[in-house]
């Protein structure tokens, strides 16, 4: 059988908005939660919060680990380093327009 394309790689994987609520709750989190906590945080259905991190699991962007009868998600930083230094090439234009906004600003307060 084929592989969703959601589940091919990290960047097909937070093409879902819904996924990039979870690595974000878990990211301020202060570190590893489960499955109750991100189901009272997000206000989401277990199965549907499941589901999603299944996907993200599968493509390495969370990492899971048993602590007693619970499973505890954590946000696997190493394998979203790729999806940060692609977003950071376009740096330039974000500041670039930043800088623009600044100067109009500046130049109607004088």
């Amino acid at each position: 059988m084929a592989r969703s394309a959601t589940t091919l790689d990290a960047f097909a994987a937070i093409a879902e908005p819904r996924r990039r609520e979870i690595l974000g709750a878990l990211a301020h989190g202060g570190g590893e939660q489960d499955v109750t906590w991100l189901v009272e945080e997000l206000g989401w259905p277990q199965p549907q919060v499941s589901k999603h991190l299944g996907v993200l699991r599968e493509v390495g962007l969370v990492s899971v680990v048993r602590k007693g009868r619970r499973r505890m998600y954590s946000v696997n930083g190493e394998e979203l380093k790729p999806v940060y230094e692609w977003a950071k090439e376009f740096e330039r234009f974000w500041e670039n327009q930043l800088r623009r906004i600044k100067e109009r600003a500046e130049g109607r307060g004088k």
